[in-house]
């Protein structure tokens, strides 16, 4: 059976030691008294729900899965969810860092963020169904009318009801200016939403009460496009003016989808038949609210990847630890057993570290997006808040696209670590592969994660938010230039960082001749943009550690900390070469292939 150990040390490191996350929230009011203590107390509690609570169900859940009663429309989630999904609405848990005005807690994002990543190494499938809410909420919260937060944000607060995000149908995918759902206006300032939209995750359950569906539809005189999109809340129960809940609405369950994964989780056809909704934000402005929802979306996945990637890598290096096999190339290591534990094998080593590596990175990087989209929200100072939106903007398709990649790779590579175990459901690695895939596939695949880096993040503005980055690596290394120990750390980060300069001027000089040569070369170029973000944040770790031994400390985390950041440089970060080159291969050998693909 499946292990599991929330990695609190870990993320004490980046948060307090790194990143030192409460220096940076004395400079917002709200923040301000947030302390060390109090952080690591709450993800302590945090880790045993993940731990405890459902995690046990992880497993059994993906056997049994979700089951839609086709004449009432409702579905039975898997024993024990709803149970768990109480007990995680009285522990407080989904107010966490929501606006004490709708009676949230008003933690800081961080300390969500480090929730999540637990949950989710604990039970993804589960995670989703409190997790969509929370961009529901941020939509309502930044867009929504005085009436509809007044009726919807006290009780997704609580958790008493969950959200979702009704984007795409069947005939449209990602491209959502093709979608064909109406919105009729009624006299009393209503709409009439009817349209059909597929892979809704948590679109229905018995978890919660009610379930606040946000919907895109159009209306009557709509644009043509993407730009004739508005944005509905349509609740599964309509809401009376005193906030209790009133009749069904005219939305329910068509049908649940056959998976690869995520089985536990409802992921739900949704009909709307005439349904009841209310506007947020303006008409054909419904993609600002939806944005909203999608990049949280965005940076919830690849915390989906990254906790997967960790509950993966404490499993197989568990298993490489307890399981005899062969001996060593280099001679007996145990020589009261019968052969010698897997783990003294290179290769085994080399996977088990690379999922360790790429979990470490990915949680620097999580953490310090949720430390920068706390600066966009609360941070009294406009350009703060500014730069900070800018610079998250820049790292939201890395973290969606590089992380779950990363994630979906070590997640393999465990499995494998396991032979033919890992192929076995009781083990759980291949449960772990299953959910991981996904993850590369919705909210924007990672293609279009790609596109959106290169084409809009970085050349859409000329570079000057990687620009932005690019200072954060200079100081680094006028900071750390001449310290020899650093030296094999820095050194990979300084030449990338200008080597991706001239690389960008490259793709975009090319792009002007020949668009798609942009197309051709992004999802390398995210690769490559993703290890000079990695490396920055694994020679800060280093740096950190680095720093630690030298003062005496003898605590062997810090020499963990340095050998795999010396693993990551050595063995990961390489990769950047090869995708610089096959990115410079150019378009003509993709689409001057009509032969080949006829």
């Amino acid at each position: 059976m499946p292990v599991y150990n929330p990695p609190l040390r870990d993320m004490q490191f980046v948060m307090h030691e790194v990143l030192k996350v409460t220096e940076e929230f004395k400079s917002m009011p709200q923040h301000a008294d947030a302390d060390v203590e109090t952080i690591n107390a709450v993800l302590e509690e945090a880790g045993k729900f993940a731990s405890e609570v459902i995690f046990p169900l992880n497993i059994s859940g993906d056997t049994e899965g979700c089951q839609l009663d086709t004449k009432t429309h409702e579905v039975t989630t898997p024993k024990g969810f709803k149970e768990a999904y109480k007990a995680y609405v009285e522990g407080g848990w989904a107010a966490l860092s929501c606006d004490p005005a709708f009676g949230g807690q008003g933690l800081p994002l961080v300390v969500n963020q480090c929730l999540y990543e637990m949950m989710n190494s604990a039970n993804q499938a589960w995670t989703m169904y409190p997790g969509l809410t929370h961009g529901a909420y941020a939509s309502l919260h930044t867009y929504g009318t005085d009436e509809q937060k007044a009726a919807y944000l006290a009780k997704m607060t609580s958790g008493e009801w969950t959200g979702t995000m009704c984007l795409t149908e069947p005939h449209c995918g990602t491209d959502l200016g093709l979608m064909r759902t109406k919105a009729e206006p009624q006299p009393d300032g209503t709409y009439k939403i009817t349209g059909n939209k597929i892979f809704i995750s948590a679109g229905e359950h018995d978890m919660a009460d009610n379930i606040v569906h946000l919907v895109l539809a159009r209306l009557p005189d709509a644009p043509a496009g993407i730009k004739g999109v508005s944005l509905f809340v349509v609740p599964k129960y309509l809401v009376n003016k005193d906030g209790s809940m009133g009749e069904r609405n005219a939305i329910h369950c068509g049908g649940l989808e056959h998976k690869m994964g995520i089985k536990a989780n409802a992921t739900a056809q949704i009909v709307i038949d005439g349904a009841i909704g209310t506007m947020i934000g303006k008409p054909n402005k419904g993609m600002q609210g939806m944005f909203v929802m999608m990049n949280a979306a965005r940076l919830g996945v690849g915390n989906q990847s990254l906790g997967l990637t960790e509950v993966a890598y404490q499993n197989a290096l568990a298993y490489a630890k307890d399981r005899i096999q062969m001996r060593s190339l280099s001679g007996v290591k145990a020589k009261d057993k019968a052969a010698d534990p897997i783990i003294v094998h290179p290769d085994v080593r080399k996977m088990l570290l690379t999922a360790k590596a790429y979990a470490e990175g990915g949680r620097a990087l999580s953490i310090y997006s949720s430390v920068l989209l706390e600066k966009v929200h609360n941070h009294p100072d406009e350009k703060v808040r500014k730069d900070s939106d800018e610079m998250l903007s820049l790292l939201t398709p890395i973290v969606k696209a590089f992380l779950t990649d990363n994630g979906y790779q070590a997640a393999t590579m465990c499995q494998q670590v396991f032979g033919g175990h890992g192929y076995i459901k009781e083990w759980g690695m291949e449960q772990y592969v299953r959910d991981a895939r996904i993850n590369m596939i919705y909210e924007g695949t990672n293609t279009i994660q790609s596109l959106d880096l290169l084409g809009r993040k970085v050349l859409g503005d000329n570079g000057a938010a990687l620009k932005k980055f690019g200072k954060l690596v200079g100081a680094l290394v006028q900071e750390e230039g001449v310290n020899e120990k650093m030296a094999e750390f820095i050194n990979p980060i300084a030449v990338l960082g200008e080597q991706i300069t001239k690389f960008t001027m490259e793709i975009g000089f090319k792009g002007l001749q020949n668009p798609d040569e942009v197309g051709a070369a992004a999802v390398d170029y995210l690769r490559v943009a993703g290890h000079l973000v990695f490396g920055y944040f694994w020679a800060r770790m280093a740096q950190v550690a680095l720093r630690e031994i030298a003062a005496g400390n003898t605590d062997p985390f810090y020499q963990a900390k340095l050998q795999t950041a010396r693993f990551y440089f050595a063995k990961l970060f390489p990769e950047t070469a090869s995708l610089m080159r096959t990115a410079r291969a150019g378009s003509k050998v993709l689409m001057d292939t009509d032969a080949a693909l006829a």
